[in-house]
């Protein structure tokens, strides 16, 4: 068996589980999860249809690149959404479908990785875990890159040594983050492009919650968006990833696409192409149609803000919690060690939310997301202010 598979550590839902066992909650109340980041409101009709208009497609093999209408589709939205100079993108070269981004932020690492050279991944800290399984099965040591609420919880990239980016192949970006919110503004995307180019690493930018925001008129920036104000449309050293999961409500199709650096895409299709992981032709057909349409991702964006709105309207007084700037999640302190916390209000609530420590990782001696929970505000908005209140009851209850 490959041995970096025993460096894996246990992940954050699997630990949640351990932490659960044994705990029998109080069943007068209905469970209420909001531990996981899978949306639930519903996917877009136009999406489905677009499927189920296409299921003749389930008769061919479909290509690792995608078809042509899918990668223009995904070119156009990347140039409108980011506001990119025309024909900047070229489907034939920047633009490379995926199955879900999970999927492919963890195969990138296995395609930039060189491991012959003591390889180091830099990743935020806290961080989504496929960051981390990446690295480890790449023959590479993950360097943890501290966000805290001093630096408004983006990463401290001053914290790292050059030793670290020297050894630095490839540097992982979520923005906005999962789970704090934090946005990385275009100056501080432009700082580490030119960081990538001093040091030699390729940039993985996970903007899978780009299209979740709480201002309409300020919507989080992208790296092309940086590489572009730089004049860089040559996309070089950068790769975004973007997801339909978040975006559309629509997690189980498992789409999305990478965009960037032609160079590295030419690779990364080598790579793909032998892992055998081409999306199904009836599925490229509903993400074209999905990526073609904003109307229902402004309606997404609203139903979370009202969701925000009465749950912050509950807890703002009872708990140290702020709304994010993006994405669906909420990062508040607790008033007792997250584990503790999280396993009591699953015994006397019956609400489940995922420990701040499971997320991220003992470095410098500081653990980030200690003291802290994610709640996913995914549930139906009912679901979500019945929690929020038995979340308040809870916490006035222990203090």
């Amino acid at each position: 068996m490959n041995p970096d598979l025993g460096r894996l550590q246990p992940y954050p839902f699997e630990r949640l589980n351990a932490l659960k066992a044994g705990v029998v909650p109080a069943v007068s109340r209905p469970h209420i999860a909001l531990y996981i980041g899978e949306p639930k409101h519903p996917t877009p009709g136009v999406v489905a249809e677009a499927l189920l208009e296409h299921l003749h497609g389930l008769s061919a093999y479909p290509t690792t690149k995608g078809s042509a209408a899918l990668r223009g589709a995904a070119a156009q939205w990347l140039t409108r959404r980011f506001s990119l100079p025309p024909g900047a993108v070229d489907p034939e070269r920047h633009v490379l479908p995926v199955n879900g981004t999970r999927e492919a932020l963890f195969a990138f690492a296995q395609a930039v990785v060189d491991r012959a050279r003591a390889p180091a991944v830099l990743m935020p800290n806290p961080f989504y875990q496929i960051y981390e399984g990446a690295a480890l099965l790449a023959g590479a040591e993950p360097w943890y890159v501290p966000c805290s609420a001093a630096t408004g919880w983006v990463p401290d990239f001053d914290a790292v040594p050059d030793a670290v980016w020297r050894r630095c192949q490839l540097l992982y970006l979520c923005s906005p983050g999962n789970p704090t919110g934090a946005v990385l503004d275009l100056p501080a995307l432009e700082r580490l492009i030119a960081l990538a180019d001093r040091h030699d690493f390729v940039i993985a930018s996970d903007e899978c919650y780009s299209e979740i925001y709480a201002d309409e008129s300020a919507p989080p920036p992208g790296l092309l968006q940086a590489a572009a104000r730089l004049g860089r449309t040559d996309w070089r050293r950068c790769v975004a990833f973007h997801s339909l999961s978040k975006r559309s409500n629509a997690p189980g199709l498992r789409s999305g696409f990478v965009a960037g650096d032609a160079a590295v895409l030419e690779r990364f299709l080598l790579y793909r192409t032998y892992h055998g992981c081409a999306m199904p032709l009836p599925v490229q057909a509903a993400s074209e149609r999905a990526w073609s349409d904003e109307g229902h991702v402004v309606a997404n964006r609203a139903a979370y803000r009202e969701k925000f709105d009465a749950v912050l309207a509950i807890l703002g007084d009872c708990l140290e919690v702020e709304r994010p700037a993006a994405g669906f999640y909420l990062w508040p302190r607790t008033p007792l060690d997250d584990t503790e916390y999280a396993r009591g209000l699953y015994a006397r609530e019956n609400v489940t939310v995922l420990p701040g420590s499971f997320l991220s990782r003992a470095a410098g001696g500081i653990n980030p997301g200690a003291d802290r929970i994610r709640i996913a505000l995914v549930a139906p908005l009912d679901e979500c202010t019945e929690a929020a209140r038995r979340i308040r009851r809870y916490t006035e209850s222990i203090r």
